[in-house]
């Protein structure tokens, strides 16, 4: 963690080169991912946890994928009380599809005036969603 900024190849790239040693050791393949799990949810919360202390928020949403693991919904949920707010979980069919929740920005987007040229559109992998200008959102006050 570095910032708001999460990267998980390093968690990774060791799971993958020690595994061999830590399963000869002892560990099952459980308790490999169980600790990688873990170790990316407190991850997760850390950043969620500065982003709204940041934004001045006692509540957070917790969707996507990911928001369907009652395992983070639980250390979010703790995170959130601990900050005297609560973690709203969404129905695990609203969280499965990320393209959909894109594709409703651009909606909200084009529907309060925001355009591009086709030519202008492209893809970028690490694009930062707080450079993102919500058009749709009334500015909040700090």
């Amino acid at each position: 963690v570095k910032g708001m900024d999460v990267s998980f190849s390093g968690l990774l790239t060791f799971i993958s080169q020690n595994a061999p040693k830590l399963l000869a050791g002892g560990y099952t393949p459980s308790d490999l991912c169980y600790s990688l799990q873990e170790t990316i949810f407190a991850m997760l919360v850390e950043v969620t946890e500065r982003a709204m202390a940041h934004c001045g928020r006692k509540d957070v949403l917790l969707v996507g994928g990911v928001g369907c693991n009652r395992r983070l919904q639980a250390m979010m949920a703790a995170m959130a009380r601990g900050r005297g707010g609560a973690c709203c979980d969404m129905d695990h069919r609203y969280c499965v599809d990320n393209g959909a929740m894109i594709a409703q920005a651009g909606i909200f987007a084009f529907q309060h005036g925001s355009r591009a040229a086709w030519a202008s559109c492209d893809c970028t992998q690490r694009f930062r969603t707080d450079e993102v200008e919500a058009v749709w959102r009334r500015p909040t006050e700090t």
